[in-house]
């Protein structure tokens, strides 16, 4: 995730405006084949055969360089995915063919400054003349299920900002729309997960040379202002998906998750302490997860100490990672336990040649994974966990009550919309039959 940028433009709709502010582009819901009935409120569309199978068969990715095409032209599209994708190209790996935004100024402005060939305002028209192996979507969560399931219908994988959806139902949607077997699969941006560190770290938690994990504490404070949320369609459950522990605290959460494996239950609390907005502000849990070890999880916007910070305490040492928007080894520390050989030490602090986490390292690994035809981490069940997690958060948060893993599915007010439908967290319904945000100071 990059710095926070400055208040965006707010002459927009919300609907057009993307999280970097720029404009991105709509689609509608393609209509279900005939001989099928729409899906139910609240539940996943089930997926058309018919359009699971129309599609070409998928092109060899090997012997080539596999042909991607960036949707929204912002600052995500510019700074972080343009970056990766230029850098697999010097390599031989990729060329970008195409861009997608709604402004066909900034388009074709980030065309010509990339050298990318051909500027798009109509995503499905992209899709079906340039036929692309690889789609990243840049744009605001709202957008990004129908977006997605397009670029899978047209044979293309996809790797795609976070927060991956706003719903597990709008998962689950997309999941359904993946390939049978060797893709196209839809990936999320969750690039905490690589690098030389996290991957190193994971295989001693997960080989048990630190002993089993007990104790474990994730963090993301960090402070926005009231000109932050000035602008509309932040703080807002339809636009922004969620607060900060949807929109900010998830690396975290998800890097936590991928270190400890799958969570069993949690206990939520969660604020609106400072800003005007229909979201929360601030959250806690305390998550219990199936090895057994207790975390705390702290999401904050009202943190003028900026911090994200992960400690896993286990049997045998601490391990700890302190960082604002991105590590490197630096950023990791490991404290053995009294009793543990200086020679075990060394080769527990020995992370090898320094790979920071970036947007680089987890396009690098999903490359290797659509050359090899099989399904990449953060896809799937995999990319599934923080998002079950952080929906399983709010519902404890609204409800006062303990979350299991598992608990929400189709039926569930949760499993449709974030908050659930909790007075004084829904957006209200106003005389028009519109939502209209509540804004009234709340807490759970």
């Amino acid at each position: 995730m990059l710095p926070p940028e400055g208040p965006a433009s707010s002459r927009w709709p919300t609907s057009d405006i993307a999280s970097d502010g720029v404009l991105i582009t709509h689609m509608t819901t393609p209509a279900p084949s005939p001989g099928t009935s729409p899906a139910a409120p609240g539940s996943p569309p089930a997926a058309d055969p018919a359009s699971r199978t129309s599609a070409a068969p998928l092109p060899a990715l090997t012997g080539r360089r596999i042909r991607a095409a960036v949707i929204g032209a912002g600052a995500i599209g510019r700074g972080s995915h343009m970056p990766a994708l230029a850098r697999l190209a010097d390599e031989g790996e990729t060329e970008v063919v195409a861009a997608v935004d709604i402004n066909a100024d900034a388009v074709k402005a980030f065309c010509t400054e990339s050298g990318i060939p051909h500027a798009y305002t109509d995503l499905e028209q992209m899709l079906r003349e340039q036929r692309p192996d690889l789609v990243t979507i840049c744009t605001p969560p709202t957008l990004h299920r129908e977006q997605t399931v397009a670029a899978l219908r047209a044979g293309a994988w996809v790797w795609c900002e976070k927060p991956p959806v706003p719903t597990l139902a709008d998962f689950d949607a997309i999941e359904a729309e993946e390939g049978l077997g060797g893709g196209p699969y839809a990936s999320i941006v969750f690039q905490h997960r690589f690098g030389s560190a996290s991957t190193h770290v994971r295989r001693l938690l997960a080989e048990g040379a630190l002993g089993r994990p007990l104790v474990a504490h994730c963090q993301t404070t960090w402070y926005r202002d009231t000109a932050y949320y000035a602008v509309p369609w932040r703080g807002r459950w339809q636009t922004e998906g969620g607060g900060p522990a949807m929109g900010h605290g998830i690396h975290q959460m998800d890097l936590l998750l991928d270190l400890l494996g799958p969570w069993s239950e949690v206990r939520g609390m969660a604020g609106r302490l400072v800003h005007d907005v229909e979201t929360e502000d601030v959250s806690t849990a305390l998550v219990r997860f199936a090895n057994g070890a207790l975390a705390t999880v702290v999401n904050s916007v009202l943190s003028p100490d900026e911090v994200s910070r992960i400690r896993i305490d286990c049997e045998r040492a601490t391990v700890e990672l302190t960082h604002l928007y991105g590590h490197s080894n630096a950023d990791w520390t490991i404290t053995p336990a009294p009793d543990v050989p200086a020679a075990e030490v060394a080769a527990w602090r020995d992370f090898g040649a320094d790979v920071p986490s970036s947007h680089l390292a987890q396009l690098r690994e999903l490359v290797a994974s659509m050359r090899a035809g099989e399904r990449p981490r953060s896809s799937g069940a995999d990319g599934r966990t923080s998002l079950e997690l952080i929906t399983a958060l709010y519902k404890s948060a609204f409800t006062d009550t303990t979350v299991r893993a598992g608990d929400i599915g189709p039926g569930d007010p949760y499993y449709a919309a974030l908050h659930g439908g909790a007075p004084g967290w829904a957006p209200a319904i106003d005389d028009d039959g519109d939502m209209s945000g509540s804004t009234e100071e709340a807490s759970a």
